[in-house]
């Protein structure tokens, strides 16, 4: 199989910069041994005007069919189809990609210490593969790269010149060309999407796949207009790694959006048995429904009254006021934003009356923990049926969520910025508007009741702000003024008579007339 990658340039930037991106010197012809194989590369031409490099993999059969046999990691899947006699040693394929990526690898990564200016220069490139398999043809392929920034000639190959009538094979001759991209940026693109034309790897597809596709694809995957297909091709259309890099990748599109960093968002708990009061977790106070911490209850851990003297902790009495509410709102299809661990997904899915509950965060970590706690894996179908987990930033409207019945925001609103507070109002009560709103969040006044918590520190680090009762108070009752709720308040813990309960909870209703209207409109 061949691949040619060319540039143009002047006395002052020559082309021949190529050679030092690429770490191959234009005088030498030099082989690279490979798993399948060995990569030729050499220098057709190379001056300041135009400077052409070219891989030559010459494929071993022998070993291809040896490493494919049988299944699991090394799996050939169209050498255990043919054998001997197969396109593998003249198409583009996986095999090329990784050729390139073995050959051409500090370039990938962009770096180059002879002509650092240039690593983030773009070039007039210009790529040429003869015969690169494309199922879908070559719509498929102007979809694929055209995005990208790249123009795009693919021609379809004859199955044989002599005989027209035969048609067209499924292989596409391909040049690509562009002076917006480096280098880097140009090799990363052929380095994933040429297995997803072939849509077919040399190798078994493993967990690691996953971080190998999200580093050649930074930059530009997570906002690709084919982003699914591409990601469930190169993963082999495996399921499970496709569903882990999509939602990685969402997670990316999110961060970039909001101008933020990765781990800011995804950082709603950092253990299955940590203590995080992000979404439904249990709080970092060690709170308990006697409003006294865990280590100075006076409750006994051991003895024949333990479990009657030890206190319940207020992530417990939070999740029983919320489901009670709900079932006093005579909710079935629940929205459980910022789920979190999952906790509240968990106590819903015992009630038969809530026939439908949906876990919305914005943190992959925090959706796979709740998908173990909740065992979606073992559940059994009909009730697998009841309940959804997905990813989702209520920084913006979505219309999955519309709808629904109820939605709950347990300390949710108080980790958000406050200048981002209308968005997620706008999502939640302009956009989604569910018939019921359950809005919980700490009661800033009560903090002096906690014995661990110095005096102005926040229960927890990502908190943003905590509201005191007249503030909670004054928020509800704007937004059920702008979209059409009333609202009433419920205490949550001990309603101590001086600072109030540690909880504030929120019910907001739908008024009549504008709960008929969205029926009517659904």
């Amino acid at each position: 199989m061949f691949l040619t990658i060319s540039t143009t340039g002047d006395e002052k930037t020559p082309a021949t910069d190529l050679s030092f991106l690429l770490h191959k010197h234009p005088d030498n012809a030099q082989a690279f041994s490979t798993s399948y194989g060995t990569a030729h590369v050499v220098y057709p031409r190379a001056d300041a005007e135009c400077c052409t490099v070219a891989m030559l993999l010459e494929v071993d059969t022998t070993a291809l069919v040896r490493r494919g046999k049988g299944k699991g990691r090394g799996g050939a899947p169209d050498a255990a189809l043919a054998q001997y006699v197969n396109d593998r040693p003249y198409a583009a394929s996986s095999l090329l990609a990784v050729a390139l990526s073995r050959v051409f690898s500090s370039a990938i990564r962009g770096v180059c210490n002879a002509r650092p200016e240039r690593v983030q220069q773009p070039l007039p490139l210009r790529v040429e593969i003869p015969a690169l398999p494309a199922r879908g043809g070559p719509d498929l392929v102007r979809r694929l790269f055209e995005p990208l920034g790249w123009t795009v000639a693919a021609e379809r190959v004859a199955l044989d010149g002599e005989f027209p009538e035969w048609g067209d094979s499924r292989y596409v001759g391909l040049v690509l060309e562009s002076d917006r991209l480096t280098l880097a940026e140009a090799l990363r693109h052929l380095y994933v999407l040429l297995p997803v034309l072939d849509d077919a790897k040399h190798y078994w597809v493993s967990a690691d796949e996953v971080d190998k596709l999200l580093r050649a694809g930074e930059g530009w995957l997570p906002t690709h207009p084919e982003q699914k297909l591409i990601t469930s091709r190169y993963l082999s259309r495996r399921w499970s790694l496709t569903r882990q890099a999509m939602e990685r990748l969402e997670l990316v599109r999110l961060a970039e959006a909001d101008d933020s960093e990765v781990e800011d968002l995804d950082n709603a708990v950092q253990d299955e048995t940590g203590t995080d009061e992000t979404g439904n977790g249990e709080s970092t106070t060690g709170e308990t429904a006697t409003g006294e911490t865990a280590a100075g209850s006076g409750g006994t851990a051991t003895g024949e009254g333990a479990a009657e003297d030890r206190p319940v902790p207020l992530a417990v009495q939070r999740r029983d006021a919320l489901v009670a509410a709900l079932k006093e709102s005579g909710a079935a299809r629940v929205l459980d934003l910022g789920c979190g661990q999952g906790q509240l997904v968990q106590a819903l899915l015992k009630d038969p009356r809530f026939t439908e509950i949906v876990g919305v965060d914005v943190s992959v970590r925090a959706l796979t923990i709740a998908s173990r706690r909740l065992k979606l894996d073992r559940m059994g179908e009909r009730q697998a049926s009841r309940v959804r987990l997905f990813q989702g930033s209520l920084a913006y409207t979505d219309n999955r969520l519309k709808g629904y019945d109820a939605a709950v925001l347990s300390e949710v609103v108080e980790h958000v910025d406050l200048p981002r507070l209308p968005a997620l109002e706008y999502a939640v009560f302009g956009s989604a508007r569910p018939r019921t709103v359950l809005v919980t969040t700490p009661n800033v006044e009560y903090n002096v009741r906690w014995e661990t918590l110095p005096a102005g520190h926040a229960r927890h680090g990502d908190h943003r702000f905590e509201w005191n009762r007249e503030e909670f108070r004054t928020w509800a009752g704007r937004v059920a003024e702008l979209h059409g709720y009333t609202v009433e308040f419920i205490p949550v813990g001990p309603d101590d008579l001086e600072v109030g309960p540690p909880t504030q909870m929120a019910v907001f209703t739908l008024n009549a007339k504008d709960s008929t209207k969205e029926e009517k409109a659904a």
